[in-house]
């Protein structure tokens, strides 16, 4: 089983180590460690770790926990693969395929962020144009695609997006009045660094769709 862990906690000497270790004790194999921020005397990072078998994300959230100053922000399944490059797998079928360039991305990106899945639809009428085969099948008036509605896609500017259980970002395709949406219903609010690796994506995949 691989996890995605988003911990927060005091950033000095040492305190990378003591997460390490009480994953260890865990029996958790950690695979990648990413480097989310610091600031303010804090330090946030995406641990993706591995069992052997099912673990109790409860458990992991209370043992983190027990650590003075820690804060466990998250605890979410991930179908990332450490060390695989799904961000330049994408772009190569685009690029054989530069027709088919936004349908191939909703099916893709996904991965590229810990979403559960992905849809690009008109910020004008919330129709959907392309969706991933998680996605809900309609942007209805009443509660929207997972509570949020065409309206909310207005601003032309990327944004976390959303509440209760769905976590959300939506980040508008350039020159097209489209906007891909990414979801999840596990894990945190989507961080900026998600957000920006998303709109980096985008924007290649824009540029590749012209040359069809």
């Amino acid at each position: 089983m691989m996890l995605r862990l988003r911990v927060s906690f005091p950033d000095r000497p040492g305190a990378l180590g003591q997460a390490a270790r009480v994953l260890g004790t865990l029996g958790a194999d950690i695979l990648q460690v990413t480097v989310l921020e610091r600031e303010s005397g804090r330090a946030m990072d995406d641990f993706t770790v591995s069992w052997p078998g099912t673990v109790d994300a409860d458990t992991v959230r209370d043992r983190l926990s027990g650590v003075p100053g820690m804060r466990v922000e998250g605890v979410w399944p991930t179908r990332e693969v450490p060390g695989a490059a799904p961000d330049y797998d994408l772009l190569k079928h685009v690029a054989a395929d530069p027709g088919r360039a936004f349908a191939t991305l909703v099916d893709a990106v996904p991965d590229l962020v810990s979403a559960e899945w992905a849809a690009i639809l008109s910020s004008e009428s919330g129709e959907l144009v392309h969706r991933s085969w998680q996605a809900p099948r309609t942007l209805d008036e009443t509660g929207g695609l997972a509570g949020v509605k065409a309206a909310d896609l207005a601003p032309l500017r990327p944004a976390v997006l959303g509440s209760g259980r769905h976590r959300m970002m939506s980040v508008p395709v350039p020159e097209t009045g489209l906007h891909l949406i990414m979801a999840r219903t596990d894990g945190p609010p989507f961080h900026r660094v998600e957000l920006e690796r998303a709109v980096r994506v985008l924007e290649i995949v824009s540029i590749m769709s012209r040359t069809s």
